[in-house]
């Protein structure tokens, strides 16, 4: 296909902040984990697909339940309100667990 451009697994970012490699970031309607460091203003290549452990708000999560990013906080939660759907969690977390494994579900 000579209109094909690439599987879409993973999409540039511009950073709006300093972003660490394995932070989960909020672009438009792209949630995604960065692949690298990035300074401000630079642009970072992120993975829209996959599962990855990321930080948790309070609050125990189910295996298979959908969970939001919290942008404020930086984490994931199972509270849809004022926070944007980033996937499912594919193992229970406890409600003292600090961190989630979650399967981004790469739409928008």
């Amino acid at each position: 296909m000579k209109n094909y451009i690439q599987a879409g697994n993973v999409i540039t970012f511009t950073a709006a902040e300093t972003i660490v490699s394995g932070q989960g970031v909020l672009q438009g309607a792209f949630f995604g984990v960065a692949a690298t460091d990035a300074a401000s203003g630079n642009d970072f290549e992120a993975a829209v697909t996959g599962v990855f452990e990321l930080p948790k708000a309070a609050g125990a999560l189910t295996k298979g339940q959908k969970v939001y990013w919290n942008t404020a906080n930086a984490n994931v939660t199972g509270t849809a309100s004022g926070n944007t759907l980033i996937g499912a969690v594919t193992e229970a977390a406890a409600d003292a667990a600090t961190t989630a494994v979650v399967r981004l579900n790469g739409t928008v």
